[in-house]
C-alpha cells in the first residue's frame, strides 16, 4: 500500500469546516431566536406590571383620600361614646371571667385553723388586675398575719394588706383585707 500523495494540489477537507461552521450559525441562530423571544415576553410582563402598578397608585389614593373623608365625619363625642361602651363590655366580659371556683380552692388551701372568711368582694382595676377585698375574723393578730403570709405563698394573691383591722363584741380581731389575685386561667383580651 503507498501512502504517498501524488496530487498536484493537496486535498483539504472543505466539509468537515462547512459542517462545523453551519453548527455554529445554527447554535447563534437559536440563541438568539431565544433571547429575541425572552426580550419579548418580558417587555410585555413589564409592562402589564407598570400598568398594574399605576392603578394599585391610584385605587391607594382613592382609599386614602375615602378614609379622610370618613375621618371627617367622624364624632369625636361619638367616637368617645362608643370607646367607653367598649370599655364597659370588656369589663363586663372579665368579671365573667372571673373563676370564684379558683379563688375559693386557694382560699381553701390557705386559711388557718382560727381564721375564718364572713365576705369576699372582688373588683376589677382600671389596668385589669383583679383586686379581692376579704373580710374575716380571726382570734389573734398572729392567726391574721399567718392568713396573709399564706397567701401570698401561693402566688396566685400579691400585696395582701390589711385596710382595716377592729375588735368585734365576741372578741374577735375582725380585719378587711385587700389583695391582688392573679388569675392565671381567665382569658385576657
Amino acid at each position: 500500500m503507498i501512502r504517498t500523495n501524488l496530487s498536484t494540489r493537496p486535498f483539504y477537507n472543505e466539509r468537515a469546516v462547512q459542517v462545523a461552521l453551519t453548527a455554529v450559525a445554527l447554535v447563534v441562530l437559536a440563541v438568539t431566536a431565544f433571547n429575541a423571544i425572552q426580550l419579548i415576553r418580558l417587555t410585555g410582563s413589564q409592562r402589564a406590571l407598570g400598568a398594574h402598578a399605576v392603578e394599585s397608585e391610584q385605587e391607594a389614593a382613592r382609599l386614602r383620600t375615602e378614609a379622610a373623608a370618613i375621618r371627617a365625619q367622624i364624632n369625636a363625642k361619638e367616637l368617645e361614646t362608643v370607646a367607653n361602651a367598649a370599655r364597659e363590655a370588656n369589663g363586663i366580659i372579665d368579671q365573667r371571667a372571673f373563676s370564684w371556683t379558683e379563688l375559693l380552692a386557694r382560699f381553701e388551701q390557705t386559711l388557718p385553723e382560727n381564721v375564718r372568711i364572713t365576705a369576699v368582694q372582688p373588683r376589677l382595676e382600671t389596668n385589669g388586675s383583679f383586686v379581692v377585698g376579704m373580710t374575716v375574723q380571726a382570734r389573734r393578730a398572729e392567726d391574721l398575719d399567718a392568713f396573709i403570709e399564706a397567701l401570698e405563698k401561693t402566688g396566685t394573691f400579691r400585696d395582701a394588706t390589711p385596710v382595716e383591722e377592729q375588735t368585734n363584741e365576741q372578741g374577735l380581731l375582725e380585719a378587711v383585707i385587700e389583695a391582688t389575685y392573679i388569675n392565671e386561667g381567665a382569658p385576657r383580651g
